[in-house]
């Protein structure tokens, strides 16, 4: 499907663990009225596991075999808000498949700032399982940040409210949907 076709592209929300990308994802679905797709649950649904179970049993490669062949089957899917995993932007293949027709929104957050938005659920997250979970952000994000960087706008959401966040969030999706056509 060509952008020309479509009646507005995919956003698709990256960034660290505790960025608040579900939580943004959900009410820019709602204010734009379109669907909305978290990887992690979906995954969660269709193993009927946890992400830490699957994690723990299957191996972060099954995790993000996962996520790509979620992201192929967003080829034909209509206009979705996507919080994928905060790695899947390290998979240049995976995100490639649907570039043309997704706009990336890189939300920032430090480190410091997603461990006290995560809180106790920081223990349910398998990869700050590995260490002090700051220092672990830390590391994801310094590794990862030449990928999100190639966003195509990025906020900062330590300074804003979550509905200021989702307000940036449908600004952008409806300048970009305007371009489409």
């Amino acid at each position: 499907m060509t952008d020309a076709k479509r009646e507005g592209f995919h956003i698709a929300l990256v960034g660290i663990p505790g960025a608040g990308k579900s939580d943004i994802a959900r009410r820019v679905a709602s204010a734009l009225g379109r669907p909305v797709l978290d990887f992690d649950s979906e995954i969660e649904r269709r193993l009927g596991k946890t992400i830490s179970e699957v994690f723990a049993t299957e191996g972060e490669e099954f995790f993000r075999e996962q996520e790509a062949m979620i992201t192929r089957e967003l080829l034909t899917a209509p206009p979705t808000i996507l919080s994928p995993g905060g790695g899947w932007v390290t998979r240049p293949a995976v995100v490639e498949l649907i570039r043309g027709i997704t706009r990336l929104v890189w939300l920032q957050v430090s480190p410091k700032a997603a461990v006290r938005r995560m809180g106790t659920r920081v223990a349910s997250r398998p990869l700050l399982m590995k260490g002090d979970p700051r220092d672990v952000l830390t590391a994801l994000s310094q590794d990862r940040e030449r990928f999100y960087a190639e966003s195509d706008a990025a906020i900062d959401t330590e300074v804003l409210t979550p509905q200021q966040v989702t307000d940036k969030v449908v600004q952008l999706a409806t300048r970009w949907d305007g371009q489409v056509g």
